[in-house]
């Protein structure tokens, strides 16, 4: 009777052991080919796509999926004054990208802040506040791979409305994308839709957008409604200062909260640091790239951001340190050099944060 009994409690036991097996979600355990570890690499997945500064700062990125798109944006591109010069001494207006032109043009969309108009009358002078550049300097932005430029900035207008509007006829009639001057413009790569604006907020002029709350809620309320991602980009701040200043985070902020993915800062001339807010990134000053400062080293250096969204979705950041040498060439930095300015820009990033 006892080895009966022992028989039944053997079966059930096996049976109880048997059904955890075939049932791992109410047991607890993970079948690595279950609905539950799929589960849990979604989460995993999710987390990984929230922006840390740890994670853009890592400088470590991987674009071997064709579901991901790479936006460019640089500092400052100011082909005027003594860039202008030495091109035309040189008699090559492509001389001041070729540098940098191979990672420019390899990025699904390339944005530039244009802060000179560039027309065939151009004076030629190394001395100055009043820029314009040869409309021959189309030849480096065409082989940089130029998708857009903004022009709401303090030196577009330096000419007037007619060097505004030479310039905008000399880059569509390329096939490079003009905002900045009235409401979004729109590009789509991959199935994605992308928006781009362009604000300026030093020395405001009717000749280009300025930086006003409420046309900016509008606008980019409006690009929201009919894209996928929202770019938008600000000449802003006071020059020659690393910390963001209030004006900045305020603007920066308002735009994220009207709609926009990502904002991008340019003017100071140098490097600013970046925040993230609500999940969105805020970029104050990518520093100098194409421009004649070479009075300070700080003045000759700049970062270019590399944004790399899957499919809506801005997912890691990877800034690319640069130095301008001759005054006017860019080219990318490695080893110590390329360190210490994420470095920097990391800690100062940082202390937004405290």
């Amino acid at each position: 009777m006892i080895r009966i009994v022992f028989i039944f409690i053997l079966i059930g036991a096996l049976g109880i052991f048997f059904w955890f097996l075939m049932n791992p979600q109410s047991s607890g355990i993970i079948n690595p080919g279950s609905d539950s570890s799929n589960i849990e690499r979604n989460k995993s997945a999710k987390k990984n796509s929230v922006l840390t500064l740890e994670k853009i700062f890592d400088n470590k990125i991987d674009e071997n999926s064709d579901k991901l798109i790479t936006l460019i944006v640089t500092g400052d591109v100011i082909p005027a004054r003594s860039v202008n010069f030495q091109a035309t001494q040189r008699n090559s207006f492509t001389w001041a990208f070729e540098k940098t032109a191979d990672v420019l043009k390899n990025a699904d969309l390339t944005f530039i802040d244009l802060e000179t108009p560039i027309f065939a009358s151009c004076s030629l002078t190394n001395e100055g506040m009043k820029f314009c550049g040869s409309d021959k300097h189309i030849e480096g932005l065409l082989l940089s791979g130029v998708d857009v430029a903004n022009m709401a900035n303090n030196h577009a207008g330096n000419y007037g409305k007619n060097g505004i509007d030479e310039t905008r006829q000399l880059l569509q009639n390329n096939g490079i994308l003009v905002t900045g001057l009235e409401g979004p413009i729109y590009a789509e790569i991959k199935g994605v839709k992308f928006a781009f604006l362009g604000y300026n907020d030093i020395e405001k002029t009717y000749l280009v957008s300025s930086a006003e709350d409420e046309k900016i809620k509008k606008e980019v309320g409006e690009a929201r409604e009919n894209a996928d991602v929202v770019i938008v980009q600000f000449h802003w701040g006071t020059e020659y200062i690393t910390p963001p200043e209030e004006r900045q985070k305020f603007l920066g902020k308002l735009t994220i909260d009207s709609g926009a993915d990502l904002v991008i800062g340019n003017h100071p001339h140098w490097i600013k640091p970046i925040e993230i807010y609500n999940n969105k990134l805020i970029t104050y000053a990518h520093g100098n790239f194409v421009f004649d400062q070479e009075w300070s080293q700080k003045t000759k250096e700049g970062v270019v951001g590399k944004y790399i969204f899957e499919g809506k979705n801005l997912v890691d950041v990877q800034f690319l340190p640069v130095e301008i040498k001759d005054y006017g060439q860019p080219y990318f930095l490695e080893g110590e050099k390329k360190q210490k300015i994420l470095d920097e820009m990391y800690k100062e990033s940082k202390a937004l944060i405290n």
